[in-house]
C-alpha cells in the first residue's frame, strides 16, 4: 500500500543507501527499498541514488526492467530526486564507460573531472543557483565525484560548482531534482532542500503527511 508520505528509493545495487534512508526520514518521509518496475511506476515520489560505476549501475536497471520506467517519469516530470551517481545516469553516456547508454532522460554527455585539482572530489564545495530555480538555492554541498555533467540542458534550471572548471552541481525542472551533490551528507542546508522537494506535492495537491 502507497500512502502519502512514502518515496520509493531504488535499489541500484550501487549505492550506500543507508544516508539516503536516514535523510529521507529526517524530513519527514517514509522511505522504501525496492527494484520492483510496477511499484517505482506508479510510485508517487522516487529517488534515484548511486555510488559507483556508470555501467554496472545501468546494468542493474536494465536487469530490473526500470531503464523504460524511469525514462518515462522524468520527461513527465513526477516528483523524482537523483543522487550523485543517479544523476548521471540521466543522461546519455558517460566517459567512464564508453559504449554504455545512460538512460538518455536529459541531454548531455558526462565527462571526467580534469585540471590540476584533486579526483575525484570529495569534500565540501560551493554551490551557486540560478535566480530562476525554485527549489535549489545556493549554499555548500558535499560532493564525492570524478565525472561531470557540463553544461544544463534546455528547458532545466540549474545550480554550478567549480572544481576544475565550472559544471552542473544540480538541476530542477518541476519536481524533478537532480543533484551531483549529496544532499543527505550536506547538513541542514542538504536536509532543507530533501525538504523542499519531498514537500512540493504536497503543496501542489493538498495531500498531508
Amino acid at each position: 500500500m502507497i500512502t502519502d508520505c512514502e518515496v520509493i528509493v531504488v535499489r541500484t545495487g550501487t549505492a550506500n543507501l543507508a544516508s539516503v534512508l536516514a535523510g529521507l526520514r529526517r524530513v519527514g518521509a517514509a522511505p522504501r527499498l525496492s527494484d520492483n518496475a510496477a511499484e517505482i511506476e506508479q510510485a508517487a515520489r522516487v529517488v534515484l541514488p548511486g555510488v559507483g560505476a556508470f555501467g554496472a549501475a545501468m546494468e542493474r536497471l536494465q536487469e530490473t526492467g526500470l531503464e523504460q520506467v524511469l525514462r518515462e517519469r522524468i520527461a513527465a516530470q513526477r516528483p523524482t530526486l537523483a543522487i550523485c551517481l543517479g544523476m548521471q545516469l540521466l543522461c546519455e553516456g558517460s566517459e567512464e564507460t564508453p559504449g554504455v547508454a545512460g538512460l538518455g532522460a536529459v541531454a548531455g554527455e558526462v565527462t571526467r573531472i580534469s585540471g590540476a585539482v584533486r579526483v575525484p572530489q570529495l569534500g565540501w564545495n560551493r554551490v551557486e543557483a540560478d535566480e530562476s530555480c525554485r527549489l535549489l538555492n545556493s549554499g555548500y554541498a558535499y560532493f564525492a565525484n570524478s565525472f561531470k555533467l557540463d553544461a544544463v540542458p534546455i528547458g532545466w534550471r540549474a545550480a554550478y560548482t567549480d572544481h576544475g572548471g565550472r559544471f552542473v552541481a544540480a538541476m530542477e525542472r518541476g519536481p524533478v531534482l537532480a543533484c551531483q551533490f549529496h544532499p543527505e551528507l550536506s547538513g541542514r542546508w542538504g536536509l532543507e532542500l530533501c525538504r523542499r522537494w519531498f514537500q512540493a506535492r504536497v503543496r501542489v495537491e493538498g495531500v498531508a503527511c
